[in-house]
């Protein structure tokens, strides 16, 4: 993953003065300003803006500081800049509910390099926001499904049971007796994302300000966007999550909650209610064998998405999963999933034979024909491979143990960029169509190691990369039913790809 390189002190200095102008200009602006559409737009604006412009000043100061201090002195700065950093993001997205909340969500989880004390700070984004009033969520009921919630439902609970950067959601019982979950969207919303969205430079900046050297703000902004607008229409969301659905019907551990195609319009998406501890729940209360199931679990429901589907669930934070007492794992919410094309498994796939063989040249050749390094990069082969073999260390032994020191000890080694792989890091790219992966991998690295999870990864990533023998007693489950189901793991990807749409809705507006 390319990492940007530090800002020089000067820019620093003169980003902010711009920056702090801007804002003072913005404020004054806004007195003039009637159209609610266009208010609400400036308003955003002015509040990313004028944390661009807290972040920039606090990174000159920490860099002054930094000049003529040895290493530990200068890495402690950055450790207290990280720090006050993601305080300050978290308090600010918070709020802001659409496209800039949802970026802070992926820095929260996807920055495993940072302090302990920032990644808490960033943890509140991953918890529930402040919701809709109860009217609010009704309203969007009636216009999208033509009555209110009370008369739709048998039973409707008005105050939601969690809410995040898009929609919420609430619990409701179907008029034929089925409990389901309904995520309403929140009003606006698709007009505040469309904002957002069209002002890139600004979230290049809200992203760079607080990632200062740690990330490749453009190619996650970009991706970002993309995925982003998709993830407004419930249509789209609820067809993905359809064909997943069918996919795992019946699967020994992996459960994905039926779609209400007849309740589920471009704004509500009605699913199946599901039951289970979060995360965190289960962090906190699985004992050692529960845990080690649970990791295998998410393991291969990613792998099996990745190589099989060919279509990724891109957003793998905590708040994503429920787990159940008899060792199921439900996987929720599908409104940004990442399908590979034929040109994207063409450029990426052959890379991975060669670097987990510790074919070092084969390695980096394949890298040049993909556009992950540029050709005429003239870098020993064993130190590119040594560079990018680092989130493959799991697969490279028999058995590994993930942890949280693995995931930020790795990602240190790809982005700093004031380290020994310098050049390595300024040859390496990536491109934008590979940014969810990197995200997926990095995801799921954070949270097996917060499991402590020890397996034969490198035997189950060849179940799906190659059909392998089962290397697990979970395998052998999966495995049995595969059979058991009449499904070849070859043909899967084209069984999934003729799946039926979820039905089209009705009431939509």
């Amino acid at each position: 993953m390319p990492a940007r390189r530090p800002l020089p002190v000067l820019p620093a200095v003169a980003a902010t003065a711009g920056a702090v102008a801007a804002t003072t200009a913005v404020a004054a602006g806004l007195r003039h300003v009637r159209e609610p559409e266009r208010r609400m737009r400036i308003e955003r604006s002015w509040r990313v803006a004028r944390l661009t412009a807290r972040r920039a000043g606090g990174l000159a100061v920490t860099r002054v500081r930094g000049v003529g201090a040895d290493e530990a002195r200068r890495a402690e700065l950055d450790r207290r800049y990280a720090i006050r950093s993601a305080t300050d993001v978290a308090a600010e997205l918070g709020h802001m509910k659409g496209a800039m909340m949802k970026a802070g969500q992926i820095l929260s989880f996807v920055i495993e390099g940072l302090p302990d004390e920032a990644r808490s700070a960033l943890a509140v984004l991953q918890a529930d926001v402040p919701p809709m009033a109860p009217s609010l969520a009704a309203g969007v009921v009636t216009t999208e499904l033509g009555a209110p919630p009370e008369e739709i439902f048998l039973q409707w609970s008005p105050e939601p049971v969690a809410a995040a950067s898009i929609g919420q959601v609430h619990r409701a019982v179907t008029r034929d007796g089925r409990i389901v979950a309904v995520k309403v969207q929140y009003p606006g919303v698709d007009t505040a994302i469309g904002g957002d969205l069209r002002n890139a430079e600004l979230l290049y900046r809200m992203v760079s300000g607080f990632a200062f050297d740690n990330l490749d703000a453009r190619a996650v902004v970009d991706e970002l966007r993309a995925r982003m607008l998709e993830e407004l229409d419930y249509r789209v969301e609820a067809a993905r999550q359809h064909e997943f659905a069918v996919r795992f019907a019946g699967h020994p551990f992996v459960h994905v909650p039926a779609v209400v195609p007849e309740l589920s319009t471009r704004r509500v998406l009605t699913t199946e209610w599901v039951d289970g501890v979060t995360f965190a729940d289960m962090l906190d209360t699985a004992d050692e064998a529960r845990r080690q199931r649970h990791a295998e679990v998410l393991f291969r429901f990613a792998q099996g998405s990745i190589y099989r589907a060919r279509a990724f669930n891109g957003d793998p934070h905590p708040g994503n999963f429920r787990f159940h007492p008899d060792g199921r794992v439900s996987f929720l919410d599908f409104g940004m999933v990442k399908r590979w094309t034929d040109d994207d498994v063409a450029r990426l796939w052959p890379i991975i034979d060669p670097l987990l063989a510790g074919d070092r040249a084969g390695t980096v050749a394949c890298m040049a024909d993909a556009g992950f390094i540029r050709p005429d990069h003239g870098i020993d082969a064993d130190r590119v491979w040594d560079y990018v073999s680092a989130p493959y260390v799991p697969y490279l032994t028999p058995t590994f143990t993930f942890s949280p020191d693995f995931t930020r000890d790795s990602l240190r080694h790809l982005v700093d960029v004031r380290g020994p792989n310098a050049d390595v890091i300024a040859a390496v790219d990536m491109p934008v169509a590979f940014v969810v992966l990197d995200r997926v991998v990095w995801g799921l690295c954070a949270m097996l190691g917060r499991l402590g999870a020890t397996n034969a990864w490198r035997g189950i990533l060849a179940e799906y990369r190659s059909d392998g023998p089962p290397a697990t007693p979970l395998g052998e489950d999966e495995a049995r039913w595969w059979t058991q189901q009449g499904r070849a793991q070859h043909d899967d990807a084209a069984r999934l790809a003729e799946a039926e749409p979820a039905p089209t809705p009705w009431g939509q507006s």
